[in-house]
């Protein structure tokens, strides 16, 4: 599966990609504060949320916005957003570069450290809280759901 990189691991500047205009500045995290791992997005699918399913993906190294990844699922984080009083599911599928050393032997989230699992939990609700959004994971499933997902949502 391919992934299109919106913001590197590492940064606390915040990229959204636009068809109409292309990649831009959509926020900047507070000092201290920076993405775990890279952010993008799966190309031709719409999430529940009208955007494309986003993807976080552990990688070894930093890479650039824009840059297309090959990856595979390892599972998914099945969320909530609220926002405004309104609320709306807001996954985010979880995966590993295809190249990675470091993630190799990586086929499920329960391949990973349970304390990676909670700090990447906790970013994605500190970063919603921060732009006036609660955000409350409901689950994490493994890479089947994950699967099941972004076929669901393919355009």
């Amino acid at each position: 599966m391919l992934a299109v990189i919106e913001t590197p691991g590492g940064s606390r500047n915040k990229f959204k990609y636009d068809e109409k205009i292309g990649f831009s500045l959509s926020g900047v995290l507070p000092e201290g504060m920076v993405f775990p791992h890279a952010f993008g997005f799966v190309p031709r699918t719409k999430a529940a949320d009208g955007d494309p399913e986003d993807i976080l993906i552990i990688m070894d190294e930093p890479t650039f916005t824009g840059c297309v990844v090959p990856c595979r699922l390892i599972g998914v984080m099945e969320a909530e957003q609220t926002e405004d009083g309104e609320t709306e599911r807001n996954d985010r599928l979880i995966a590993v570069t295809d190249q990675s050393r470091d993630y190799s032997d990586v086929k499920s989230l329960d391949d990973l450290n349970s304390n990676m699992l909670k700090e990447i939990e906790q970013f994605f609700i500190t970063y919603n809280k921060e732009r006036g959004k609660k955000f409350k994971v409901l689950r994490m499933r493994g890479p089947g759901q994950a699967l099941k997902l972004v076929k669901k949502n393919l355009l």
